[in-house]
């Protein structure tokens, strides 16, 4: 119909802008800012401070724990060396027979059964050792014996000694990353407090004049 009035129309959506970001957001507490207390520059030092602390402390912890840790177990496995043996015993009793004979767990799994050896001293005894199932009685088979007499565990292998080395190492250099977190952290919550109580006091000198009637 002529000369209809059309009906009004939303205007067209513009998009929001997208902000702003700082290039050297990381350094945002050194920036000019009038709302910028003491504190924040503090708090940025002290986390420069940790972080450069943790880049020099963490692989030197690493190094250094491992390095012994290697010295320990190389030196305990010389040891070992020294005082074990391979001595031949026979076994007293039948091994427990695997469920399921033949397969890849059977050849696997080891049964703990009475075994008659000959100690370092001549002198016959007994004890228990880990062997394969279905064994018979009177199955000789090899134990690492101690110059004590005692059935043992073999001596440390050159594998075992690396992976504990570097279960250590890993563990020093984590340990000296999670103090650095946890110092910041702490200081973090320190200051955070420190600017409440600030807060608190200067709202208690600034309420009674807000709260004033004329």
């Amino acid at each position: 119909m002529a000369g209809e009035i059309p009906q009004a129309q939303p205007p067209p959506a513009v998009p929001d802008p997208e902000p702003v970001r700082h290039p050297y957001l990381l350094l945002w507490r050194w920036r000019r800012n009038p709302l910028r207390r003491p504190s924040d520059r503090l708090r940025a030092w002290i986390s420069l401070g940790l972080v450069l602390t943790v880049l020099v402390a963490a692989p030197a912890a690493m190094f250094g724990v491992g390095d012994s840790a290697y010295r320990h177990y190389r030196s305990t496995a010389e040891h070992e060396t020294r005082t074990r043996e391979h001595r031949p015993a026979v076994l007293t009793h039948d091994a427990p027979r695997h469920p399921e004979p033949g397969s890849d767990e059977a050849k696997k799994t080891r049964y703990p059964v009475p075994v008659r050896y000959t100690g370092p001293d001549g002198v016959t005894t007994t004890g228990t050792t880990e062997v394969e199932p279905g064994l018979p009685a009177d199955s000789t088979v090899l134990v690492w014996v101690d110059d004590g007499g005692r059935i043992t565990e073999a001596p440390l292998t050159t594998e075992q000694i690396r992976s504990r080395t570097m279960g250590w190492a890993i563990l020093a250099f984590l340990g000296v990353v999670v103090t650095g977190l946890a110092v910041h952290a702490a200081t973090g919550l320190l200051l955070h407090r420190r600017n409440l109580a600030q807060w608190d006091a200067a709202w208690a000198h600034t309420a009674p004049r807000w709260s004033r009637f004329p």
